[in-house]
Order: structure tokens, then C-alpha cells, then sequence
């Protein structure tokens, strides 16, 4: 599963030939790295609950990085062919002596230790559109004659790296993802997963999920603005965990002052650990700079421990990278794709009671008039000892306010409940919402964690956000989702 065209040619012989040709058209002083990565993609879609589309692409992208001269280039390509290779090399090389010198420039990865992550299965990589209809169907039947839309997707990497100080690493991996919603009248109800294999993605929990919570969402209520205690469901959480890691745990903008984080400080609640966990499945065993990828741990039990950095921003810091380096990471910086907040402990007796991660146990949730609005019992245990609160779904759209502080304004969507005395009694109307994401994880302000965190798919495949359901002492709701 080479993908090039050259029989028994892999993804490191390319890279290596592309260093060699930087030697051979630049001289020996010239520094290269080379990521050559094959990809592959399926996706089939489902819309008023019948499959519409199903696409798949398989591409070869060549990477290369130069510096020579004092001077540093970027380039890319599709055309693994000598002459592709060749074409890739001269316009590199050329772009360089075009460029300003870069005083900055890190340096290579000397040669290191790279593990291979062990995270491929076979029946994802090659999975047929069959295999992804047999879970849209479940899911469809699932919903029991609601509306369904949504996406399962397979995904297939296998890569390789070479720079000219003697690093080479390899690896592949394979991940699967579904992400649907069901719908009735104005309401709608979500489930998503990711996975590293196929076979962990349940279409029909994943329905019984969506269609008990779509139920749950029909003729709310709407409810004055103000600060709510809140019980976030794992959908929820994975904006926070995206939003921390794009501008908080970021080592660019760390370096530049522009992040909350200061390590060594106690900056969440002790319920709250968070860790970059690529080796946990999806991503590759080594980032685009040739480093090495282990798991990060960027917040352990409420202080603060690390920011990501890739080469670049750990030379501005001080420190080493930490396996961050990624397409863009000069504009946007190293980021933590693969963030993972563990749940709260489990008691050896309780027998796993959460249910199936991603899935639905019997929709009763926590009894009361609105049956389905708690799909799960993780849910349950943190709705049950709030007086008076909001259970969240979902937040979606949105956009950062202040990135210092990391204030988001968003909406709330795919159901949003009141809950008095631990039942949840109405639906209520979506919510636009202001607030402070790690003020609302700070010290004291996390009331209950859920033991089983469930992950959730990125637009990209290789980036996933997993966290329990969360239950916060305050969410600032400033008006409703019209205004």
C-alpha cells in the first residue's frame, strides 16, 4: 500500500531521493527535510435519510523543507516521478535565494528514536463503501422514521520522513468517524464518534442516541439570558478542547504572549487533566519536522504543565519541540490536534455503568416529563445533583473575542434543556453565549466530571477532541441564539 508507482518503492525511499537531490543541486551544506505522507479518503454521505454521495481520493504529498545559504523555503507537490521530484527541488531551492535570511532557522532533528504507534487496522484502511452504508443504515433504521443526515468517513495514512542530518522515521495509521443528526419538525438531536477502527463505530447507538435527543429538543422554551450552572455533554467539551489547544496550549503564541497558559500555575480546577495523545490513535508516530510524537501532558490535575512547540517556537522559547511541527505551523503555530481530558475515576465495583462510549442506554435518562434529554447514564450521574441548570448538547460557530483571556462568543445547538432539581423539565431555545474558557474550567468551577470520555471527530481526519460530559458551576448566556 505504497501508493507510488514504482513497484516496491516506499514513502522513505522518496524522501530520501528528494534529500539526495538537494545535495546533488545544491551542494552538500545544504539542509533538507522531506515528509512524504499517502492519504487516503472515503466519505459517504446520507441526507432525508438516504445515502447521496459517496467519494474517495487517494493522493501522494511530498513535502519539502531547505535551508540554505542562511535562507529558508517551503515546498510541495503531487508527482513522485523523477522529474516531478526534480521540479519539486528547483523551485524549493529557487524560492530560497528569493527570500529574506532567516536568523531563526532551528535547525534539523539529529537522529532519533521514532515507535511506530502500532494504530493501523487493515479492515479500515481497505474498508469498502459497503462497509460504511452498513452503518448508515443502522443509523437510519436507528432513528426510528426521523429525519437523518450525516457522514461516516474511513481514513488510511501511511508516511515517511528523511532530513539531511540522518533522521528517518516511518508510519501509518487508520481512522474511522461518524457524525449524524435526526431530526423532527424544528428539533434535532446529534451523535458523532471517532475511532481508530471501523468496528468501534455502532450506527445504531449512534441513532438511538440522536433520535431520543431530537425528541427530547421538540417545542422548547425560550429562557432570559444570565449566568446558568451547566451540565456540557461530550460534543460540547470538544469546542473547549479545541479552542484551548488552537490558542492556548499553542508555543507560537505562548512565545509571543498572546496565551492564558502559564505553566507552573494552577489555572483549572483539580478535576481538570489534559493531555496531547497522538500514540492514543489517528495521528502519525512523528510530526512534519521528523520529531518524534509522545503524549503531552499539558494540564495535570488543575496547573498548568506545557504548550505544544514545534522547532521553531521551542528555539524562542528555550526548549525542545515537542513533536508539533505541522503544514502552516509558521502562521498558526504548533498546535495539539489529538486532546484528550480523561474522565473522573472509576470504582473497580461499578461495572463500566456509563454504557457504551458514544451510544445510549434506555432513554428514561433521568425520569421526568422530558424522556431522552439525558441519553446516558455518565450524563445522568452530573444532571441528577443540580438544582436548577441547563444540560448543553452542542456548541457550534464559534469565534474567538479576546485570545489572551480566550473569551468565545458562540450558539448552543442540536438541544439545550432546563433542569430543576435534577430532572430535566423543558426544552429550551438555542442560546448565544460569551464566555471565558478557562475561567469556566478554573479552580472551583467544575462541579462533577463523567468517568467515560467519548471522542469526537475533527473536520480533518488525523485531529480528534475527546472529553467526558462536564458539569460547570457557571456558563454565561448572553441572549438567544436570534440575538
Amino acid at each position: 500500500m505504497t501508493g507510488l508507482r514504482e513497484p516496491g518503492v516506499t514513502e522513505l525511499d522518496v524522501a530520501a531521493r528528494v534529500v539526495e537531490l538537494v545535495h546533488e543541486m545544491a551542494g552538500p551544506a545544504a539542509e533538507a527535510e522531506v515528509t512524504v505522507v499517502r492519504h487516503d479518503l472515503a466519505l459517504t454521505r446520507f441526507a432525508n435519510s438516504f445515502i447521496h454521495q459517496n467519494v474517495a481520493e487517494s493522493q501522494v504529498t511530498v513535502r519539502l523543507r531547505v535551508h540554505v545559504d542562511g535562507r529558508t523555503a517551503a515546498g510541495g507537490g503531487s508527482l513522485v516521478g523523477p522529474d516531478g521530484l526534480r521540479a519539486l527541488v528547483g523551485r524549493t531551492l529557487a524560492a530560497a535565494r528569493l527570500c529574506p535570511p532567516d536568523p531563526a532557522w532551528p535547525g534539523l532533528t539529529p537522529p532519533s528514536a521514532v515507535r511506530s504507534n502500532g494504530l493501523l487496522d487493515e479492515a479500515t484502511a481497505y474498508a469498502e463503501p459497503a462497509a460504511r452504508a452498513d452503518r448508515v443504515r443502522a443509523f437510519v433504521d436507528a432513528v426510528g422514521g426521523l429525519e437523518a443526515a450525516g457522514y461516516c468517513r474511513t481514513s488510511y495514512r501511511s508516511g515517511a520522513f528523511a532530513n539531511s542530518a540522518g533522521q528517518a522515521a516511518q508510519g501509518r495509521t487508520t481512522e474511522a468517524a461518524m457524525d449524524g443528526i435526526a431530526r423532527t419538525g424544528g428539533a434535532d438531536g446529534v451523535a458523532r464518534l471517532c475511532a481508530g477502527r471501523l468496528d468501534e463505530v455502532d450506527g445504531t447507538l449512534l441513532g438511538v442516541r440522536a433520535a431520543a435527543k431530537a425528541r427530547a429538543a421538540a417545542d422548547p422554551v425560550e429562557l432570559p439570558p444570565g449566568r446558568y450552572e451547566v451540565v456540557l455533554e461530550p460534543a460540547a467539551v470538544a469546542d473547549l478542547l479545541q479552542n484551548l489547544a488552537w490558542y492556548g496550549f499553542n508555543g507560537k503564541r505562548h512565545v509571543e504572549g498572546q496565551s492564558f497558559a502559564r505553566p507552573g500555575t494552577a489555572q483549572f480546577d483539580p478535576a481538570v487533566t489534559l493531555l496531547d495523545d497522538p500514540t492514543y490513535g489517528g495521528a502519525m508516530p512523528f510530526d512534519l519536522e521528523g520529531t518524534p510524537r509522545t503524549a503531552l501532558t499539558l494540564v495535570e490535575a488543575g496547573t498548568t504543565r506545557a504548550v505544544a512547540h514545534d522547532r521553531r517556537s521551542a528555539a524562542g522559547a528555550g526548549t525542545s519541540s515537542t513533536g508539533h511541527g505541522a503544514p502552516g505551523g509558521a502562521t498558526f503555530g504548533p498546535i495539539p490536534r489529538n486532546l484528550r481530558m480523561p474522565g473522573a475515576p472509576q470504582a473497580a465495583a461499578d461495572g463500566g455503568a456509563a454504557g457504551p462510549q458514544g451510544g445510549a442506554v434506555s432513554p428514561q435518562g433521568g425520569g421526568g416529563p422530558v424522556a431522552g434529554a439525558v441519553a446516558d447514564a455518565d450524563t445522568a450521574a452530573l444532571v441528577a445533583p443540580m438544582a436548577r441548570g441547563l444540560l448543553v448538547s452542542d456548541f457550534w460557530y464559534t469565534r474567538v473575542l479576546d485570545p489572551k483571556s480566550l473569551v468565545i462568543t458562540g450558539l448552543t445547538r442540536n438541544g439545550v434543556w432546563l433542569v430543576e432539581d435534577g430532572v430535566p423539565v423543558r426544552a429550551v431555545r438555542n442560546f448565544r453565549f460569551t464566555e471565558a474558557y478557562p475561567r469556566a474550567l478554573g479552580p472551583g468551577a467544575v462541579l462533577g466530571l463523567g468517568r467515560r470520555p467519548v471522542r469526537q471527530p475533527d473536520r480533518f481526519d488525523g485531529s480528534w477532541w475527546e472529553g467526558p460530559p462536564l458539569r460547570l458551576a457557571s456558563w454565561n448566556f448572553t441572549g438567544g441564539a436570534s440575538g
